[in-house]
């Protein structure tokens, strides 16, 4: 009888061990993500700006979404920042993992793979900083480097004209070799055997690519097609330190406008039903991403 309890108490152990493994990152997530997340759909029903005590507004905030201009101008600067961040980024690191993952054994691949991921490696602040400086500092070769296209420097981030396509580009340099990692490992996990079989036939380097290594990188392409248009929606270090949101809003990302409703105009509740529905939003985006990863990793 002792026995049987033993190997009860060995099997129920057993079952439990991995429970017991990713316990303390479900606390965590739980204390920081569960309860803050709770806390924030509590307080976008009030009035509430971070000092006195919330007052119960019921749906006014809610309702006020729809006429805020600001808020408007907000999601169009954002959908647009996406629009043009997320497929240079995609064509981008499709291209560059193509190619180093053809010059992968040489000086010049491992050169140029280490030179495109290193921005990664760079804080946002950081990289906006440093950015911020050469555009508006007086480096005369950075000015001549930009007025041999015509370009005034000074004006890229001062220009409500040039700011959101300035800050995008900008943070094109600084993610896509993060991008280009993924499908690097994707493009190296294809099998020889279809190149090998694809030259045999007389294809050139074209019909490999489109024929071939495209279609069996759909599934890395659209990660992170997704994963792009999530970080897009939610960028808000670069800005803050490029241009602050300027000029004129035209820069002002939806999180830039958040972090400007709580901290500087004393709306949290305001801001925090905002970001409710936003985050509804990036909870969509992600479930249509694991739906079409789904449909394609059964049709490969």
């Amino acid at each position: 009888m002792r026995a049987m309890k033993n190997q009860t108490i060995q099997k129920m152990g057993r079952k439990a061990t991995p429970y017991a493994y990713i316990f303390p990152i479900i606390a965590i997530l739980f204390v920081f993500v569960g309860i803050s997340l709770i806390l924030g759909i509590r307080y976008s029903f009030t009035r509430y700006n971070l000092i006195t005590a919330p007052e119960w507004e019921g749906l006014y905030n809610y309702k006020k979404m729809l006429g805020d201009k600001k808020l408007h101008q907000a999601l169009i600067t954002t959908l647009t920042m996406a629009v043009i961040i997320v497929p240079c980024q995609i064509v981008l690191s499709t291209c560059f993992a193509t190619l180093i993952a053809k010059k992968r054994h040489t000086i010049l691949g491992k050169i140029a793979k280490g030179a495109i991921f290193i921005p990664v490696l760079s804080s946002n602040a950081v990289v906006g900083t440093v950015w911020k400086a050469i555009l508006n500092g007086n480096n005369s070769i950075v000015n001549g480097i930009f007025h041999v296209f015509g370009i005034e420097p000074n004006l890229l981030l001062g220009s409500s004209k040039t700011a959101l396509a300035t800050v995008a580009c900008i943070v094109i340099w600084k993610s896509m070799g993060y991008y280009m990692i993924l499908t690097l490992s994707a493009v190296l996990s294809i099998s020889d055997h279809y190149y090998e079989a694809a030259k045999m036939d007389g294809a050139n380097d074209f019909l490999i690519f489109t024929k071939i290594t495209l279609p069996l990188l759909k599934p890395a392409i659209i990660l992170n097609l997704f994963l792009s248009i999530a970080s897009s929606m939610q960028i808000f270090d670069l800005v803050y330190t490029l241009t602050g949101g300027g000029p004129s809003m035209s820069t002002t990302t939806i999180v830039m406008y958040l972090y400007d409703l709580t901290f500087k105009n004393g709306k949290a509740g305001y801001a925090m039903a905002v970001s409710n529905v936003f985050f509804l939003l990036v909870i969509g985006i992600m479930l249509l991403q694991r739906g079409l990863m789904k449909k394609e990793v059964s049709e490969l």
